[in-house]
């Protein structure tokens, strides 16, 4: 029997094993869920309870919520080390005690904090530094020093073209907003690397990379420290770095400041739009629906009155505005987009004389091109004037790019009288006094081949300062001035290095 039960067993068994289970039902799709780090091995007991913003902060966990706005951004980003001093204080107080004038600086902000921030973020630079133009130009893009560094960075000439900031007739790059941002970064980059310190990089970026160098090598051979609160510096440079922390502090704890800043909000002020013509300024504003001093507020680099596609083939307008400005280029069809055209003198001559070749009055000229009196224009020089209802092609890049204003002063004359000497003619005093007969023998009314009596008064106009190197000229009691060429020009040489910023 028992063998019996046994076999039955293992039949039961075989069949189990080799029976077709039922067809089934289609699986419901698993839930999603949100990837989530891994458990520990071992779960203490006791219920679970949600993991607060206190605990998120003391475990390292990053805070999932997004930024409350732009300020709760950047705070978030402060990597540099705390700089805590006296200087410090000193600078919160003067800070916190101007509620006005941090109302003013940070409303202006608002236009273009936001790109700052995201260009940091990118590079993975402490957010800090967006806070930096509070401390050089309280964020105003037309800033100038009384050392010539403009824009919200504040870039000498010499350092601005070093980093390929354009500065040319019709605008000034280091007031843009996106290339003066791009080139003050790549400046602190570069600074950081050289120091490894961001308080020292910023110290170079105020007082110049060979003059904290040189302050380092001092402290090096005296056996001194080399930070940034070691170094012997000038004043400003001194105050800098505790302005920047000063900032920091009232950004980072405002109500400890009973300071208010505006709201900002983590969104886009700005975008950028191509442009494909040549187009007045004025235009470009109505067409975006924005008023003039909006449009100069983001396109601060812009010194004349017509935008020059092949030299700016871009343009900022507020967000909302963008693409009212694309819609409306595209369905305008009043004229032509440009009054404005470039013109280059093919000679060096006086502003009267350029402004009858142009068909401007003389006012006019010197009013659009910032041309100062007593001067003259210089061969080559590329000035705006009007453009002509038949011209169709717009200025060349070689000219948007690269055209400049180069500037000669009129020389100052004073009207003297000489005494002919025994067989002089006026082709003789014409060669002593360096001038042309024609001119000795006009001012005299003389003909150019004439001779002068022994003793005989002769009238010239004379340089002011010849005038007074020549003992035999003797100044009359009527003056005037008469014009002469210089060759003295303005415009600014290339730097081969970034120079001192100030």
């Amino acid at each position: 029997m028992r063998l019996l039960h046994l076999a039955g067993l293992s039949l039961l068994l075989a069949l189990a094993g080799c029976a077709t289970p039922p067809a089934l039902e289609p699986a419901a799709p698993a839930p999603v869920t949100t990837a989530k780090p891994e458990l520990p091995a071992v779960v203490p007991a006791g219920p679970l309870r949600p993991i607060t913003a206190a605990d998120a902060a003391s475990r390292g966990v990053a805070n999932l919520q997004p930024p409350a706005d732009l300020w709760d951004r950047i705070r978030r980003g402060f990597k540099m080390t705390n700089l805590d001093s006296d200087l410090v204080r000193q600078q919160e107080q003067w800070y916190s005690s101007r509620p006005d004038y941090i109302q003013r600086m940070t409303e202006r902000s608002r236009k273009y904090l936001f790109h700052v921030v995201e260009e940091l973020e990118r590079r993975n630079m402490p957010t800090e530094l967006a806070l930096l133009p509070f401390v050089e130009s309280a964020f105003n893009p037309q800033a100038v020093s009384s050392a010539r560094a403009a824009g919200m960075w504040q870039f000498m000439p010499a350092t601005g073209q070093y980093f390929e900031l354009k500065q040319n007739v019709f605008r000034d790059d280091r007031r843009d907003v996106l290339a003066s941002t791009r080139a003050a970064l790549d400046y602190l980059q570069k600074l950081h690397g050289m120091f490894g310190d961001w308080h020292l990089a910023l110290a170079a970026y105020n007082w110049g990379e060979g003059s904290v160098g040189r302050a380092i090598a001092r402290n090096q051979k005296s056996g001194l420290g080399t930070g940034y609160l070691d170094l012997n510096m000038p004043n400003e440079t001194r105050f800098y770095v505790p302005k920047l922390q000063a900032v920091k502090n009232i950004v980072g704890t405002p109500e400890n400041f009973r300071a208010e800043l505006p709201l900002i909000e983590n969104h886009p002020y700005f975008q950028s739009v191509v442009v494909s013509r040549d187009i007045d300024i004025q235009l470009a504003a109505r067409l975006a629906d924005i008023s003039i001093e909006d449009f100069k507020a983001l396109n601060p680099s812009m010194h004349r009155p017509v935008i020059l596609a092949a030299g700016t083939p871009q343009i900022l307008l507020p967000w909302d505005n963008a693409k009212v400005f694309q819609r409306n280029f595209e369905a305008y069809n009043a004229g032509q987009y440009a009054s404005w055209t470039a013109w280059s003198a093919p000679s060096t001559m006086s502003v009267p004389d350029a402004a009858r070749r142009v068909g401007m009055s003389e006012a006019d000229l010197r009013s659009v091109n910032a041309i100062p009196p007593r001067m003259l224009i210089k061969v080559g020089s590329v000035l705006i004037v009007p453009r002509t209802a038949k011209m169709q092609d717009d200025v060349a890049s070689h000219v948007a790019d690269n055209g400049q204003l180069s500037l000669a002063p009129e020389n100052v004359t004073r009207r003297t009288t000489v005494k002919a000497g025994k067989n002089e003619t006026v082709a003789s005093v014409a060669r002593r006094y360096k001038l042309s007969a024609a001119q000795v023998a006009d001012w005299n009314d003389v003909a150019a081949s004439a001779a002068f009596k022994a003793g005989q008064q002769v009238v010239l106009f004379v340089p002011v300062r010849a005038a007074t190197s020549a003992p035999s000229v003797r100044a009359s009691a009527s003056s005037s001035t008469a014009p002469a060429r210089a060759a003295a020009r303005v415009t600014p040489k290339r730097a081969a290095k970034p120079a001192k910023r100030r």
